[in-house]
């Protein structure tokens, strides 16, 4: 895909002639993946990866909510979101799903 690869995050060339930073590529490789966002109340969403920005505000698609362990709702089921958008300053931790990393490999 790239012709020319930084370890500092320089700028590379790509074959279609853009340029762009190894960061933005790892990202991309991670569109559409699944993930689970940890945040600052202690929530959890669940969704596929669609997009980021610079102040790393994430966009979630088929998204999913589970309560904190500590809500007397917890066991219950999660609640559907659909599109979210999770503010940066919010997230504590990003997980990509494994089991969506191994599948994007045989397709």
């Amino acid at each position: 895909m790239a012709a020319l690869q930084e370890e500092n995050g320089a700028p590379i060339h790509t074959e279609d002639g853009e340029f762009c930073s190894q960061e933005a590529l790892k990202l991309e490789n991670l569109l559409n993946k699944n993930m689970r966002i940890r945040m600052t109340d202690g929530r959890t969403l669940v969704g596929l990866f669609l997009c980021s920005d610079r102040d790393c505000n994430v966009i979630l698609g088929s998204a999913q909510e589970f309560l904190k362990p500590t809500d007397s709702f917890s066991q219950g089921e999660p609640r559907i979101l659909g599109l979210a958008m999770i503010p940066g300053h919010h997230v504590v931790s990003i997980e990509v799903e494994s089991d969506s990393l191994l599948s994007s490999q045989y397709l």
